[in-house]
């Protein structure tokens, strides 16, 4: 039988990346699963079996109207996986915009804490929030500052909703990965993809299916163990800017 038949996940950020391959492996694990985007057009990439709705973590009302339509469509919830996140450049703080600031805030942090207030009350017991995290939310690293800032955010909120839920019979894990080859850092660039390139230039860096088996192995582990939180690199990197590229070694 498959691990999770019976059950039922929501997954944000799932048009691409380690979002759209944490909805693949939660389905095939036997997971009804619902995605939600703002590219709604890419969800179908996904194919038919997910129920996808359009989702902006940014917009409250969004986000109502998501959890509205995907309990209505699939009833309680027990998996969570709040995977919608970005970062905008890599400048000094010194050159922030109050615009930058708050499209990275409230898509990392407000967007991933008004997410699972809404879904909570549906949360049946044995639930599991997931959240995305960083290796930039363990240790700081130059001209991130809104990054950084957005993932220590993550990795607090996750610590003190288990403080709070402490006694109820809900799991809460952070997975913080470190280089993973998506379109994340095209996004950062914003849409300069010879520096998006770069930044995967020499090394092998993770891959989506690689974060994904870790939130699965994390979900589906016996109903009284809960991982706090998994830590995830390449081989060839051990921090944020750490990093061993082809023709730096030995």
């Amino acid at each position: 039988m498959a691990a999770l038949a019976g059950r039922t996940a929501i997954v944000t950020g799932a048009s691409s990346g380690i979002g759209a391959a944490t909805a693949v492996a939660l389905a095939e694990a036997g997971a009804r699963v619902a995605v939600g985007a703002r590219r709604t057009e890419r969800l179908s990439d996904l194919g038919q079996n997910f129920v996808s709705h359009t989702l902006d973590v940014r917009d409250p009302a969004s986000c109502e109207r998501f959890v509205e339509a995907v309990t209505r469509e699939l009833g309680a919830i027990d998996i969570l996986v709040n995977g919608a996140g970005l970062a905008l450049g890599r400048d000094p703080f010194t050159e922030s915009t109050e615009r930058d600031e708050e499209v990275v805030l409230e898509t990392n942090v407000q967007g991933l804490i008004r997410m699972t207030r809404l879904c909570l009350p549906h949360l049946r017991d044995g639930g599991h929030v997931v959240n995305l995290g960083s290796v930039a939310g363990r240790q700081a690293y130059p001209n991130a500052a809104l990054y950084v800032t957005s993932k220590f955010a993550v990795r607090g909120f996750t610590y003190a909703l288990r403080e709070d839920l402490l006694g109820r019979p809900i799991r809460i894990t952070t997975v913080d990965p470190g280089l993973v080859e998506t379109d994340f850092s095209l996004v950062r660039f914003r849409g300069d993809e010879e520096k998006a390139r770069q930044v995967y230039e020499g090394v092998e860096p993770l891959t989506p299916p690689d974060i994904a088996e870790c939130v699965l192995f994390a979900v589906t582990r016996p109903p009284h163990v809960n991982v706090d939180e998994i830590v995830v690199k390449a081989l060839t990197q051990s921090s944020a800017t750490r990093i061993v590229r082809a023709g730096q070694g030995d």
